[in-house]
């Protein structure tokens, strides 16, 4: 939504936030993005608040979500009811999201979330266990979106050391000491400048810098080439998923 250039000198001479809905309802476009140029805090704090993290507005489409709320909630206010604008508008903002998070989701209802309906004394209903459950079912799926994307990544980096990822899964030591003595060695080129930069231009392991670094055989070393270079690959790539598998 965008916000249009606003007459300052005239909607300044409103101080009450009920005037300047009641003339944004009326159709005055300069009020109405004034009060959403003004109120960009409070929608981007409603946001994280419903969200569990900071929404960072013009980045995150939670925020574009929560602005058209605010817009929807200016419409919508009942201006004889006397309840508080910023409590309705939090309470919009809320449902809108819990909505965005139910069309990124394909799922059927296992949970009677209208068991948990609640008043927010503000005459609108809010259901915050309907929220915490979409939102949560939310950040599965981005968890593992994420995740296939980091994958995807790494078999094309992989593919440059003529290592693909099903062979990965067949090389994989059998053994957990042999499996932990191969991530030490990926750890020490890791955390090597010189070792690194000579795995990345000639694509195969520093065995003679390594040679006066480690205990482990050279042909222990290169019967588990690839296994070494994946791990490496991953610790010092941008691959924070899979680093946590490796821990």
């Amino acid at each position: 939504m965008s916000i249009l250039p606003f007459r300052r000198k005239k909607t300044d001479e409103y101080s009450d936030l009920n005037q300047l809905i009641e003339l944004a309802q009326k159709g005055d476009p300069y009020v109405r993005n004034k009060l959403l140029e003004d109120y960009i805090p409070f929608i981007a704090k409603s946001a994280s608040q419903a969200t569990g993290r900071y929404i960072e507005p013009g980045v995150d489409d939670e925020f574009s979500i929560a602005l058209s709320a605010f817009n929807e909630a200016i419409n919508r206010y009942d201006l004889e009811k006397g309840a508080s604008f910023l409590g309705f508008a939090d309470t919009v903002i809320k449902r809108r999201l819990i909505d965005y998070y139910r069309s990124q989701s394909a799922r059927k209802k296992d949970v009677p979330f209208s068991d948990f309906d609640m008043d927010d004394g503000e005459d609108n209903i809010v259901n915050y266990v309907e929220i915490q459950k979409s939102m949560e079912v939310h950040s599965q799926e981005l968890d593992t979106i994420n995740r296939q994307e980091e994958i995807l990544r790494f078999g094309q980096l992989l593919s440059e050391f003529d290592i693909s990822l099903e062979e990965l899964v067949e090389l994989s030591p059998k053994h957990a000491d042999a499996r932990q003595n191969a991530m030490d060695v990926a750890r020490i080129i890791a955390e090597d400048q010189e070792m690194r930069d000579y795995l990345l231009e000639k694509k195969s392991l520093p065995l003679k810098l390594l040679s006066s670094r480690i205990s482990v055989s050279r042909k222990t070393v290169e019967r588990q080439r690839k296994y070494i270079i994946a791990i490496t690959l991953i610790l010092i790539g941008e691959f924070e998923m899979l680093q946590d598998y490796i821990q």
